[in-house]
């Protein structure tokens, strides 16, 4: 897969939902069903690939160098951030662990 700074916005997306749903280190059934509900099959199995390559740290740079090089969420965030929400809650509850990354990319993409 090609590098953050060339992704597609879903790819883009897929990915941030994928560092949420396995923060907690389990992708329930729901979370991928919300993931699935908002990207392509192909999309999730091609990002998911190149999420399984990669450690937290790079995840987080992946993240941060895709948001910060394309215009998807330039003008707003709110909307990455409520995708964020909904994966957390995919599967009843928001737990801590979930809360920890959603508050680091908040805090780190502002």
């Amino acid at each position: 897969m090609e590098k953050p700074n060339t992704w597609s916005k879903d790819e883009l997306l897929a990915y941030i939902l994928l560092f949420i749903a396995h923060s907690d280190l389990d992708e329930s059934k729901k979370e991928k069903e919300y993931i699935l509900s908002r990207v392509d099959k192909s999309v999730y199995q091609r990002v998911h690939e190149k999420f399984e390559e990669d450690n937290d740290y790079q995840s987080i740079q992946n993240i941060v160098e895709g948001v910060k090089s394309h215009d998807y969420y330039r003008n707003d965030l709110a909307d990455l951030f409520a995708d964020i929400k909904l994966i957390a809650f995919a599967d009843g509850e928001m737990d801590q662990m979930e809360k920890l990354a959603y508050n680091t990319l908040k805090k780190i993409l502002k």
